[in-house]
């Protein structure tokens, strides 16, 4: 391994700590066992890890950061439990889902008390800024709300342009990733421009992160994914390889299929020869290169915009996690 891998494993195990004691409270267990349960539940801690070293690039440290880190994963964990419960999903990480293991009145009371964990461990920021940390919080908030309701509004609409799907997970996926950068940043003290930069980074990071879970979903090794291939398209989720194959096919009956995948948005019983064929003509008509492609330039603009860090170390280390997260096959 390398010095960037044991500093990640490092600041991992700080905020999985963090978040392990972060909840002292034992009553009403139906409440506090379910999020207790929630974040013990592991995970890349792929939101603080960028805080903190967005952060670190201004000159700040982990000890300024780390209960905005810790923030942001409640928050994080926040949506995570209320997309289950729309997409009634039954795992989550190899676990059951809240509303699954309890129920679905627990689940929302669950989620809705994680944002105001969130808010308490951000407040914790010891920062002259942290009115504007708070307000670039809660911007994101109210930017990944948006992103979800733009999704789940996608999935019942017979047409979705790739346009309409890339503003989508800029809201759901990236703000998220651009929230951190902002807060970090400020709580490191960083210039306006400085600010701006880590931002568009995390952006454009978020894009080819969201872009290449969308090619995980078709090209992933089943065991390693933890779910089953062709998942999104049995969801009725708009995908970009999806709308980028509705835009290039032009075969007769390949043509056919994808619209009535796009179009079906109610039986959702969807054949494993059918997807099959769907990987077929995303390999025939290069939508899996044309997805990867658009990774990579997604990747290389973000990185475009660590360029102008002073701090050399910061710079590489967010470009070693960049390329961690994009090499990532589940």
């Amino acid at each position: 391994m390398n010095k960037y891998y044991d500093r990640y494993i490092n600041y991992k195990t700080q905020i999985d700590e963090r978040l392990f004691n972060f909840i002292e409270e034992e009553h009403p267990k139906s409440l506090y066992e379910p999020l207790k349960y929630i974040l013990s539940g592991g995970g890349k801690r792929i939101r603080p890890m960028i805080l903190i070293f967005c952060c670190e690039a201004i000159g700040g440290t982990i000890e300024d950061s780390i209960d905005a880190a810790v923030a942001i994963e409640i928050l994080h964990n926040f949506t995570l439990v209320h997309d289950d419960i729309m997409d009634n999903a039954d795992t989550r990480r190899g676990r059951a889902t809240i509303h699954n293991k309890w129920d679905l009145n627990i689940a929302i009371l669950a989620g809705d008390e994680l944002i105001g964990l969130a808010y308490k461990s951000l407040l914790m920021t010891n920062s002259p800024n942290i009115g504007e940390i708070a307000r670039v919080f809660t911007n994101g908030i109210i930017e990944v709300c948006e992103g979800q309701s733009y999704d789940k509004e996608f999935e019942s609409r017979e047409s979705v342009s790739v346009s309409e799907y890339l503003m989508m997970i800029r809201k759901k996926t990236s703000k998220l990733l651009e929230t951190c950068a902002a807060v970090g940043a400020y709580i490191g003290n960083g210039s306006p421009e400085q600010v701006e930069n880590l931002m568009n980074y995390a952006k454009n990071l978020g894009l080819a992160f969201q872009i290449q879970d969308d090619l995980l979903d078709i090209t992933a090794d089943e065991n390693a994914f933890g779910k089953k291939i062709g998942g999104d398209i049995v969801e009725g989720k708009k995908t970009y390889l999806l709308l980028k194959a509705n835009e290039v096919v032009t075969g007769e009956s390949e043509k056919k299929l994808i619209s009535e995948i796009i179009e079906n948005t109610k039986d959702r019983d969807i054949s494993a020869q059918a997807i099959q064929k769907i990987k077929e003509i995303y390999s025939d008509y290069n939508v899996i290169d044309s997805a990867a492609n658009e990774v990579k330039n997604y990747t290389l603009k973000a990185d475009s915009y660590l360029d102008e860090l002073d701090n050399s170390d910061a710079k590489e280390m967010l470009k070693w996690f960049s390329k961690m997260l994009l090499s990532r096959n589940f």
